[in-house]
């Protein structure tokens, strides 16, 4: 009997991040052509600042494996 667990998909990450700071790293790495994972959606925002709960636990309901709040 195999006992080692077998994960046949990545994981869903769902990624706040701040119009002002994070959003322009992500934007630069996509002029460069830097390709990220497809499974990761970005969400920008304002400003992580205003981050409120009842999107992290929406994300989560939607079925995202992961939350990444970056500022």
């Amino acid at each position: 009997m195999n006992n080692t667990l077998s994960i046949s998909k990545e994981p869903k990450i769902v990624a706040f991040v701040c119009h002002w700071c994070a959003y322009a790293g992500a934007d630069l790495a996509g002029v460069s052509r830097i390709q990220y994972p497809p499974d990761v959606r970005l969400i920008r925002l304002m400003c992580t600042g205003r981050l409120q709960q009842g999107f992290l636990l929406n994300a989560l309901e939607q079925g995202a494996d992961g939350i990444l709040v970056s500022g």
